[in-house]
């Protein structure tokens, strides 16, 4: 991956950006998108489209949503402790013990996740998982007026982690899920601007998936697609404790390529338009089965207005909704060559009927 790219994926993975307070994300992918796109774009619900050869007769949407989840602060007590509400699927294991940055209007705030220490718990509650309702903000302040000060009633906030590199060609971050696949679509639009193809490209960041894939709804209705791949992770299961969940979710690899997923939610001549692409361009590829929706803006923009052939398109991933997961280089790679060459064999010639 070009040195361009990774700084272009480090500083979108840094950014704070629950679903609903997106700006920081969508902000980094409408500048890089700005650097070659034919036109970007922000709608009024904050998806951000770039377009590669506008006026095509055929329109291809890419979409990776770019929110992820956090928290909001729900109250500020009279001792200045914040308490919280998530955004989004937490498993609230994590949550414990964690720093957090909260975007306030002044700036990043540094705050620390409360929870009583394990020796003045008793037994019974060293067993119990706390709930999110359980656990509170502290970010050092002595009352509610010092707090008000810094923050305020409504400010999102992160898990306080950030972009690194691990072994090899894997990476580690915070909103992995999934703002590697706005990563994706962006990069797959920059090679299809050299591939000139007839099809009118819109790559957007969408917003609100973790909350109910809002922004692909939208977006979709606004674009019209006649084709949508969207792009996510899923999950991978190349490591310990998941022997049971390969019979479900199959067996995926990280390193082992882009996973092409087939099912009710896919347009059949999608998704062989996807194999055969990575078959005659030598790309990657792993396969999984979903028998329903996918729960991803696949899902979404299959069911706009009249319907559109969908495909989707995921990077396996680690450690889903913590704030260490992991992907691998060559698996992001292999995404965005699969969906620009893929685009590029699209015309108004592409029989888009299933079957």
């Amino acid at each position: 991956m070009s040195a361009k790219s990774k700084k272009f994926l480090k500083n979108l993975l840094n950014t704070i950006s629950p679903s609903g307070y997106e700006g920081e994300a969508a902000a980094v992918y409408q500048a890089e998108a700005e650097t070659f796109a034919d036109e970007v774009r922000r709608d009024v619900h904050g998806n951000t489209d770039a377009i590669i050869n506008p006026g095509g007769k055929v329109r291809v949407m890419f979409a990776g949503h770019c929110d992820e989840i956090g928290f909001l602060i729900s109250h500020i007590d009279d001792n200045g402790y914040l308490w919280i509400v998530p955004v989004g699927g937490w498993d609230p294991q994590i949550a414990q013990g964690q720093r957090v940055w909260i975007r306030s209007a002044k700036g990043r705030v540094l705050g620390v996740v409360g929870k009583k220490p394990i020796h003045v718990l008793g037994e019974l509650a060293r067993k119990k998982v706390s709930q999110i309702d359980d656990l509170w903000v502290d970010i050092g302040v002595k009352d509610k007026k010092a707090a008000e000060k810094l923050v305020e009633i409504g400010d999102p906030m992160v898990v306080a982690q950030e972009y690194d590199e691990l072994q090899g060609d894997v990476i580690v971050g915070r909103g992995i899920d999934d703002r590697v696949g706005s990563f994706v679509v962006l990069e797959a639009a920059r090679q299809l601007k050299a591939l000139k193809p007839k099809a009118e490209i819109h790559a957007v960041a969408t917003v609100q998936e973790e909350i109910g894939l809002r922004g692909a709804t939208t977006s979709a209705y606004g674009i019209d697609p006649h084709v949508g791949i969207a792009v996510d992770v899923t999950f991978a299961t190349d490591h310990p404790s998941v022997e049971d969940l390969k019979k479900r979710e199959g067996n995926v690899k990280m390193g082992g390529g882009a996973v092409i997923v087939r099912g009710a939610n896919i347009n059949h001549r999608i998704f062989d338009l996807l194999v055969d692409t990575a078959k005659k361009e030598k790309i990657p590829y792993q396969i999984t089965a979903e028998p329903r929706g996918t729960g991803t803006d696949a899902n979404a923009i299959q069911l706009n207005r009249s319907g559109v052939a969908t495909g989707l398109v995921s990077v396996p991933n680690r450690y889903m909704h913590s704030p260490c997961e992991l992907v691998n280089y060559k698996d992001l790679e292999a995404c965005s060559k699969l969906l620009a060459k893929t685009a590029a064999r699209i015309t108004t010639k592409t029989n888009l009927i299933p079957f």
